[in-house]
Order: structure tokens, then C-alpha cells, then sequence
């Protein structure tokens, strides 16, 4: 760990953010003494401490270690001028609308949110927008088309892998990001999203699953590649004590990269503690 370059990634980014010594302290349970060691780099975290520390900056674990970002797949498909899934938002979101329309500025996380698209779209609709993607060249091209759009979405660089919310959200929606999760790390994170689901909120996700007659995907990235399969119905199982809106599995043609090729995709919208809207 470059202890130099740690304490100053930690100071600036908590004055990126607006935050205090106290206030960054507050929320990670530590005291304002800890921090302005870090800082002043006569100390630096555990190294349990470490993926939390990086949700709260809004940043990756790698980040705050000092090494360099590292270029994804996707970074080099978002290196265009052109949007790489287009502008459409994903249908999903308009089902998402239907359970719990913007009657007021719910608050949405966007795992995975690549370069914007449907992040932008919530927040157009009126929804209260928090997202992120460890593509940098997303996050970059997702800025963009917020301020095209003129409305205000929380974006940030994060990998998901390091990532854990730390505030409630009505809404917890990801699109075609969950495969990359290892099967070993699945529960610890869907136990993690949902419970800092708000109640009669939801969570919207799908994720690719595995079939033997479908090839994988000519422009499948070197870390899908490094991925474990998903198999039907496993997405389904992590929330079987939630109401179902949708659960479905679907086999459809796509063209990402320009090369005809198929996915099968499960799909769910599952809400919590959804009784109460039957008071």
C-alpha cells in the first residue's frame, strides 16, 4: 500500500465530496482523530476497512491504493463518439414506472449504469438518480448526457465488487451487469441490497444466464469471459421471501458491436414488504 498516495486520494476525495473529517468519520464509525491520520499519513486503514471507506468516497478500493485506473472492455466500446447501447432506455424502466410512478422524487441506484442511458431517463421522469460504473469512459459520456439533458444525476466510478450501498433507496435497478458477481459472492450482495431497500420499495435487475445452444457473444469483454455462469432461475431464489412483479426468462436476438448474436436473459422485479400497499 503506497501510504503517501492513499492519505491524499482520502483528502481529496472527501473534499470532492463536501464532506468533513467528522462527517466521513460518522459514517464509517470511526472517530475524526482516525481519519486525519489517514490523511496525514501517519496511519492508514485496516484492510476490512477498505471497501466500505471506498463506497462512502464514491471510488474503488484500487483507487485508493494508488493504482493506476484500470482500462475495461467496456471502456475501450465507450471510447466513441456514438453511444455503444444507444439512447432508448431499457424497457424495464417503464415497468419499474407502472409499480411505483415519480408521484414524488424516489430515490433510484443504477448498478452498472454504463454510459447513462437509463439513469438519465429516471432522472428526466423525476426520479432521484444515484449511479455508477467502473467504466470510467461511461461515467465521462453519462455527465455528458445528463447536462444535455439538464437534469442532475449522482455519477460516480465504482466497481461493484467493492461497492455496497450505504443509504436506502426506493429503487435498486441494474441491467445486464449482475453475471460478472462470482457465485461465491452472490448472497452477500443481494442480502446487501435488500436490505438497504427501503420498505415497499423494489429491486429491477436481470442478468445473462448460461444455455449450451446459445454461443457466447462475439463482443463479450475479457472480464465476461473470467465470469461464472448464471443458471435459470438462481436470480429468482435470492429474493423468494419478496412479492413478484416480473419473473421471466427470455431468449432475444442482439446487436451490440455491430454482430447479430443471442442472449437469454432472466428478468425480476421483486418488492419489499409489499403488503402494505393493501392497507
Amino acid at each position: 500500500m503506497d501510504n503517501l498516495k492513499t492519505g491524499e486520494v482520502i483528502c481529496k476525495r472527501r473534499k470532492e465530496l463536501g464532506l468533513t473529517q467528522n462527517q466521513l468519520a460518522g459514517s464509517l464509525n470511526i472517530s475524526f482523530q482516525a481519519v486525519s491520520k489517514w490523511e496525514n499519513n501517519s496511519a492508514y486503514p485496516d484492510i476490512e476497512m477498505l471497501p466500505k471507506l471506498a463506497a462512502v468516497l464514491h471510488t474503488t478500493v484500487d483507487a485508493l491504493l494508488g493504482y493506476e485506473s484500470a482500462v475495461t472492455g467496456y471502456d475501450k466500446c465507450y471510447n466513441t463518439e456514438e453511444y455503444y447501447w444507444g439512447l432508448m432506455p431499457n424497457r424495464i424502466c417503464y415497468d419499474i414506472m407502472k409499480i411505483l410512478p415519480p408521484v414524488r422524487p424516489y430515490r433510484v441506484l443504477d448498478i452498472g449504469c454504463g454510459e447513462g442511458k437509463d439513469a438519465v431517463f429516471f432522472a428526466k421522469c423525476g426520479y432521484a438518480v444515484t449511479a455508477f460504473d467502473i467504466a470510467e469512459q461511461g461515467i465521462e459520456k453519462a455527465k455528458r448526457l445528463a447536462e444535455y439533458n439538464k437534469v442532475d444525476v449522482n455519477f460516480f466510478k465504482a466497481d461493484l465488487f467493492d461497492y455496497r450501498p450505504d443509504s436506502e433507496y426506493d429503487i435498486v435497478f441494474s441491467s445486464g451487469v449482475l453475471h460478472f458477481i462470482r457465485q461465491t459472492e452472490r448472497k452477500e450482495l443481494f442480502d446487501s441490497l435488500k436490505a438497504h431497500t427501503a420498505d415497499s420499495g423494489i429491486n429491477a435487475l436481470n442478468v445473462f444466464v448460461k444455455k449450451p445452444f446459445i454461443e457466447p457473444a462475439p463482443d463479450q469483454t475479457k472480464e465476461e469471459e473470467k465470469g461464472q455462469p448464471w443458471h435459470s432461475g438462481e436470480l429468482f431464489g435470492y429474493y423468494h421471501d419478496w412479492i413478484f412483479h416480473t419473473c421471466s426468462e427470455e431468449i432475444f436476438d442482439c446487436n451490440s458491436g455491430g454482430i447479430p448474436h443471442k442472449h437469454c436473459m432472466d428478468t425480476l422485479i421483486a418488492q419489499k414488504n409489499a403488503f402494505i400497499f393493501s392497507e
